[in-house]
């Protein structure tokens, strides 16, 4: 694949992947200030498609798009892009090393397991820090106990809470992948082209043969 066609779809893909930010969906059985969305999606496809770097790329340039109508000063897309970077990176780099199904079903198992293991720090240390200066730790516990009322910490909230959510979120985005990405790797890649001007040579060849 050629740098200035590598440069273009990161750049695509960086943009669906912002759309896809603000289509998110509150989840049953979460607090609800947690929702879904899959804008990990198109960064996974290019991870996969191109590699892990391209696929951190599309992370972090979707975040920082998404800085011009941020409302968490930073610290939300700071969250979001290392999450999804571990994802993608992750999945992307094995990816790489065993470039077939088997390969792409232990990626993506383990793409998402460490974003779900990684949810933890980051929102322990980064994204609940900055939720308490709109609201009291206690709230947010709070609310965690309101659907399960044994957790006391806000570690094992997100022991609890967060990390499955995060790593269903993960698997939910390889699903999609899986079910997409056949079609959309060679139009990516560009070998679409490539197979439309081997047709067309061999088709006039045979032309010329005839005639």
């Amino acid at each position: 694949m050629s740098k200035t066609r590598n440069l273009a779809m990161v750049g695509m893909l960086s943009a669906v992947s912002f759309i896809l930010m603000f289509l998110e969906t509150p989840i049953p059985l979460m607090p609800s200030f947690i929702k879904l969305d899959v804008s990990e999606l198109p960064a996974l496809i290019g991870a996969f498609a191109m590699g892990p770097i391209e696929g951190v790329a599309i992370c972090l340039i979707k975040n920082l798009i998404h800085l011009l109508k941020t409302s968490t000063g930073g610290v939300g897309e700071l969250a979001n892009f290392l999450l999804g970077a571990v994802f993608v990176f992750t999945a992307g780099l094995i990816y790489k090393k065993m470039k077939n199904r088997k390969g792409a079903i232990i990626a993506s198992f383990a793409g998402a397991l460490a974003m779900g293991i990684f949810s933890v720090p980051i929102n322990y240390f980064l994204t609940y820090p900055f939720y308490t200066n709109f609201m009291p730790m206690e709230a947010i516990i709070g609310a965690y106990q309101a659907i399960y009322s044994g957790v006391n910490s806000l570690l094992e909230c997100l022991l609890v809470f967060n990390m499955p959510f995060t790593f269903c979120k993960g698997i939910i985005d390889v699903i999609i992948t899986f079910l997409v990405y056949k079609r959309l790797s060679p139009i990516i890649k560009g070998t679409n082209d490539k197979v439309d001007r081997e047709e067309r040579k061999m088709a006039a060849a045979r032309a010329a043969e005839k005639g």
